[in-house]
């Protein structure tokens, strides 16, 4: 397993520990940090194994941060009806 595999799942791991812990904001400030960590890992993961891993660690990200994936449909959506 490479060291961008590695890192992948120790932000899965930190996304499932963060997600346990109360918040009063719902959980965005959690949210925030996890995307601006996880785009340049899912960039690595890429890089160093090839765009299907970087696929399956795109979708793993995309369904542990779904509402952020969902609001973003919605506002392209809102874009694009109007």
């Amino acid at each position: 397993m490479t060291l961008s595999l590695i890192l992948a799942c120790v932000w899965v791991v930190a996304a499932n520990l963060l997600a346990m812990i109360p918040a009063r904001d719902n959980y965005w400030r959690r949210a925030y940090i996890l995307i601006a960590v996880g785009i340049p890992l899912l960039g690595y993961v890429t890089y160093e194994n090839g765009p299907w891993w970087g696929l399956a660690v795109l979708i793993a990200a995309m369904s542990i941060l779904r509402w952020p994936v969902i609001y973003l449909g919605r506002w392209v959506r809102g874009l694009v009806g109007q």
